[in-house]
């Protein structure tokens, strides 16, 4: 940060030069014509002897791996700029000789940011760009009012680390006013002779410490070098432009006026973060008594030109750019699709894609999901087998067999799996074709349980479709179909008795009905019911059968309930539902009153988490851990395990709420 003050010292005196009429410059006073400069001190007017500059360069040869201390840096140290001269594995640390670590201490690797240590603001920048050079650095205004000490993590070679700070001597000459003061306000309770409060000057110095930004670059200059610039802030004006940045056309300069051209303060930065602009704005003082007067009693030839100034150069907070969803992988049923979710950042006013890690501290939104554009068709079976094409040999039968939209339309047969359609034809075997009789064997069982019966066979006269020959027929020597058969006398044979049939359970559509089974022992004139047992080695007649009156007509059908949107705090879960007629085919004959719900609450239920008696915060001061949002590290997640549960716990809340 030194360093960096030294070049735009260099820069604003050598533009204020070309850029102010008749070839006058602003001296460090805001006072045209004037020829005091800052000195390396960052005294206005000063001869470079109030203070000792600090500089060298660590570059001793590490053989061990860990901390090695690089420099100390002494009570009251100002301008403070510790830089690896080249990127490596390698981390800066830092602590105080109390032993607190302020960066990167205890083995864990802080993220680039503001730092307070010593009683001064450190700013850590570690680039990460890949075509970038530049180490890492820390940067500080200072004073210091403690011993610090700067440590290396050495990993890999030293690459050297440049060291630089400013003390201020016993001698040394009370700093100025800083220029760039809001008119009107208080030095310490007091009103300097100008009007000007030292307290602002101090704070905006402070808030115009930068991050690290790609594109950055770091260099490293000499102790001869350096120098302070009065950095501008945002002043009480309006943040647009200044009208006259045509500087008029030069006149010769008059020398004894009795008013002058100031600056007083800047307009507000055009942006709140990530690198903003902003313009010096000049008004017309009474030379002695610095009263602001009417622009009139200026030379208007005289009025310099104002130069934009960056400010607000830290970026703005990174956020997830979500990109749209992608097509479904599918046309019907459950798919996927995908979208592209990059961590960006907004700086000079362009929006760049940076490391994820930038982003870690929001829920990245997830980059896949399910679709379903609609329910897939599917194959029906609408006829059964037909008879087969001959009455003996092979030929073949049909059925029909339809692709079917998922609201029972036919669809065709692309919109269905190919390879799960049902085949359509076969072969069938009737038999071999002869002149003769064919017969099967007689049945096993007699007509009878008792008494005389008959058993049967199958007859059946097989001509010969292949000749071409006249049919003959089988004769009239057709076998006989029948036999009788006798079991025996039917006293005290044993046999199921059925009862009859009951009415059927529904009024229409289908339905059950049963009927009484019982076995029975039956004599000459009388029926014994026995123990079912007695009865088991006969088929037993069924008891319940399936029974058909009218049609119902259309109803209502649904299919189960989803799963519930949320696991509490309320949610929702959603069905299908749809009119079908008997034959199941979609219908709008059902009354509208009786339709099912569709969707219904579910878990209204607080969510509730589960308290873990070994999650304690081990250290009394864990809301640091939390604010400084630390939590992402294992170490600090286990130190302080309470504290970051309820913020972990808070902000699944808030995003379930949404």
């Amino acid at each position: 940060m030194f360093v960096s003050y030294l070049i735009l010292t260099l820069l604003h005196v050598q533009t204020a030069m070309l850029a102010r009429p008749g070839g006058e410059s602003i001296g460090c006073d805001d006072y045209l014509g004037s020829d005091k400069v800052v000195d390396k001190c960052g005294v206005c007017g000063g001869d470079n002897t109030g203070c000792q500059v600090v500089s060298g360069v660590f570059k001793h040869a590490l053989t061990s791996l860990g901390y090695h201390r690089v420099v100390e840096i002494p009570q009251g140290a100002t301008k403070i700029n510790i830089t690896e001269m080249h990127k490596s594995n390698n981390y800066l640390a830092l602590r105080s000789r109390s032993g607190r670590s302020i960066i990167n201490g205890n083995w864990a690797i802080d993220r680039p940011g503001k730092y307070e240590g010593g009683g001064t603001m450190f700013t850590y920048k570690r680039p990460n760009e890949i075509s970038s050079t530049a180490g890492e650095s820390f940067l500080a205004e200072g004073p210091t009012n403690e011993i610090l000490d700067v440590y290396m993590i050495h990993q890999q070679p030293n690459p050297g680390v440049h060291y630089e700070y400013v003390i201020m001597g016993t001698n040394a000459i009370s700093p100025q006013v800083p220029p760039h003061r809001r008119p009107g306000e208080p030095l310490n309770g007091q009103l300097d002779e100008e009007g000007r409060s030292q307290e602002d000057g101090e704070e905006k110095e402070k808030n115009g410490e930068k991050e690290d930004l790609p594109g950055e670059a770091s260099e490293i200059f000499t102790s001869e070098s350096v120098q302070t610039f009065p950095v501008r802030h945002p002043d009480r004006f309006s943040s647009h432009r200044p009208d006259n940045l045509v500087p008029p056309v030069p006149q010769p300069p008059r020398r004894s006026r009795d008013h002058n051209w100031k600056q007083l303060g800047t307009t507000e930065c055009s942006t709140t973060c990530g690198k903003g602009s902003q313009y010096p704005i000049f008004r017309c003082v009474h030379r002695n008594t610095h009263e602001e007067v009417p622009e009139s009693f200026c030379d208007s030839s005289m009025k310099p030109t104002p130069e934009e100034e960056p400010c607000n150069l830290f970026p703005c907070p990174a956020f997830w750019d979500i990109g749209e969803w992608s097509e479904c992988s599918k046309t019907c049923g459950l798919g996927m699709q995908h979208r592209q979710v990059l961590c960006r950042q907004v700086y000079a006013n362009r929006s760049l894609t940076v490391q994820p890690y930038r982003c870690q501290h929001l829920e990245k939104p997830e980059t896949t999901s399910t679709c379903q554009l609609k329910i897939c068709s599917e194959w029906q079976i609408r006829t059964d087998w037909t008879s087969c094409s001959v009455p003996c040999g092979v030929g073949q039968r049909t059925r029909d067999v339809k692709c079917v939209s998922n609201i029972g339309d036919v669809v065709d047969d692309e919109e269905c799996n190919m390879k799960l359609r049902p085949n359509d034809i076969e072969n069938c075997d009737m038999g071999p074709c002869a002149k003769s009789w064919f017969l099967t064997e007689w049945s096993e069982r007699c007509s009878a349980e008792c008494g005389v019966g008959v058993r049967t066979r199958s007859v059946v006269c097989m001509t010969n479709h292949v000749s071409s020959l006249p049919l003959e027929g089988c004769g009239n020597n057709r076998p006989a179909e029948a036999t009788p058969c006798d079991n025996g006398p039917c006293t005290g044979k044993v046999e199921w008795f059925a009862g009859s049939w009951s009415q059927c359970s529904i009024g229409c559509g289908s339905g059950t009905q049963q009927r009484e089974v019982i076995c029975v022992r039956k004599n000459a004139d009388t029926f014994e019911v026995l123990d079912p047992y007695e009865c088991s080695f006969l088929e037993r007649p069924p008891s319940q059968q399936s029974c058909h009156l009218q049609p119902c007509g259309a109803k209502w059908f649904s299919t189960e309930w989803s799963m519930c949107s949320k696991s509490c705090q309320g949610g929702f879960r959603v069905r299908e539902v749809r009119c079908l007629s008997d034959d199941m085919t979609l219908s709008n004959l059902c009354d509208p009153q009786l339709k099912p719900e569709e969707r219904e609450s579910c878990n209204p239920q607080d969510c509730v988490p589960e308290v873990d008696e070994n999650c304690k915060d081990k250290y009394y001061n864990c809301n640091v851990v939390v604010q400084a949002r630390l939590c992402v590290y294992n170490y600090y997640k286990t130190a302080c395990c309470a504290s970051c549960t309820r913020v972990a716990n808070r902000h699944a809340g808030f995003l379930g709420s949404r």
